[in-house]
C-alpha cells in the first residue's frame, strides 16, 4: 500500500480522477440545491398561502371581510359552529364520500378489462385508444338533459346511486387512459407463462394482472374519486334535495342573494377538503407506489 493511498480518504476520489473534474461536479451539487430549495420553497407558498388565508378569513367576521383585514380583529367562533350545524355540511360531506368512492369503485370495474383487452388483445385498434377520452374532454353541461331524463326513467333521479353511475360513467374513459400506461410496463411473458400453466383469460387477468396493477389502481382510484368529489355541475342538476346533495352544491348554496358571509362560506370549505386531505395522507404510500410504478421497466 502506498504513500498516496493511506493519504487518501474515504470520501476521496481515486487518484485518477483529475482535480479540476471533482470541483466542478462539487460546485454544480452545490449550485442545484439552492435552485432546487427555492423552487420547492416557492410550490409550498403558493400551496399553502390560500389556505393560511382561508383560515383566517374562517374566524372573520362580516365587518373584517368588508375592511379587506388579512388577520380577524376578533375571533368568529360562530362561522365554524354554523357551517357545522344549520348549513347540512356534515350530510353533504357523508354524500360527496359516498358517491365519489362508489363512483371510483365502479369506474375501476369497467376501466382495468378494457384497458387489459386494448393494450393485450388491441381491441378496437388505435381509432378506439386514440378516441377513448375524447367524451370525457366534452363540457359536462351538454350530457346535463340526456342524463337527467334517463336518470328519471330508470327512478335513480335525485339518488346517490344515481349519481355514483353517472360520476362512474362519466370519468371512465380516463381510467382507461391512464391504465393503458401502466399495463404497458407489466411483462408479456409473465401473462404468456400463466396461459401455458393452463390459466383461462379471466383467471389470467384477475389473478395475475390484478395484483400487479394494485398499486395503480389505487393512483387512478384516487384521481377519480378527487374528480367526483369535486365535481359541482352534474351534482347540482341530479340532486334536489339534502339527501343526495354534495359538498360543493352545498358551499353555492351558502351564497345568498343579499347577504353572502364569507367566513361561514370559509369555515364550511376548510372542513369540506378535509376528507380530501385525510384520503392523500392514508393512501399516500399506494398513491407514491402507483404513480412511479409506470416508470419502472
Amino acid at each position: 500500500m502506498t504513500s498516496a493511498t493511506l493519504t487518501r480518504g474515504p470520501d476521496t476520489a481515486p487518484a485518477g480522477t483529475p482535480a479540476r473534474r471533482r470541483t466542478a461536479g462539487r460546485r454544480t451539487s452545490g449550485r442545484r440545491f439552492p435552485v432546487a430549495a427555492t423552487v420547492l420553497g416557492i410550490s409550498l407558498a403558493l400551496t399553502l398561502i390560500p389556505l393560511l388565508y382561508l383560515l383566517s378569513l374562517s374566524f372573520m367576521g362580516r365587518a373584517d371581510v368588508a375592511a379587506g383585514h388579512l388577520l380577524p380583529s376578533a375571533p368568529a367562533w360562530g362561522n365554524w359552529e354554523a357551517a357545522l350545524t344549520t348549513s347540512g355540511l356534515p350530510r353533504a360531506i357523508l354524500n360527496s364520500v359516498i358517491a365519489a368512492g362508489f363512483g371510483a369503485l365502479i369506474t375501476l370495474t369497467f376501466a382495468l378489462p378494457a384497458a387489459w383487452a386494448m393494450v393485450r388483445h388491441q381491441t378496437g385498434g388505435k381509432t378506439l385508444t386514440a378516441s377513448i377520452l375524447a367524451p370525457w374532454l366534452l363540457p359536462p353541461i351538454v350530457a346535463v338533459i340526456p342524463l337527467f331524463t334517463l336518470l328519471r326513467i330508470l327512478g335513480l333521479n335525485n339518488t346517490l346511486v344515481g349519481l355514483a353511475v353517472v360520476y362512474a360513467l362519466a370519468n371512465t374513459g380516463l381510467a382507461v387512459f391512464l391504465l393503458q400506461g401502466f399495463l404497458k410496463k407489466v411483462p408479456l411473458e409473465i401473462e404468456e407463462a400463466a396461459a401455458l400453466d393452463g390459466a383461462g383469460t379471466l383467471r389470467i387477468l384477475f389473478r395475475v394482472v390484478l395484483p400487479l396493477l394494485t398499486p395503480a389502481l389505487i393512483a387512478v382510484g384516487v384521481v377519480v374519486a378527487v374528480l367526483n368529489y369535486n365535481e359541482f355541475l352534474l351534482a347540482l342538476f341530479l340532486t334536489q334535495g339534502p339527501d343526495s346533495q354534495t359538498v360543493p352544491v352545498i358551499l353555492s348554496l351558502l351564497l345568498g342573494d343579499k347577504v353572502q358571509d364569507f367566513g361561514q362560506l370559509a369555515a364550511a370549505s376548510l372542513v369540506g377538503v378535509a376528507p380530501v386531505f385525510a384520503a392523500a395522507v392514508f393512501l399516500q404510500r399506494g398513491l407514491v407506489a402507483g404513480l412511479t410504478s409506470g416508470a419502472v421497466k
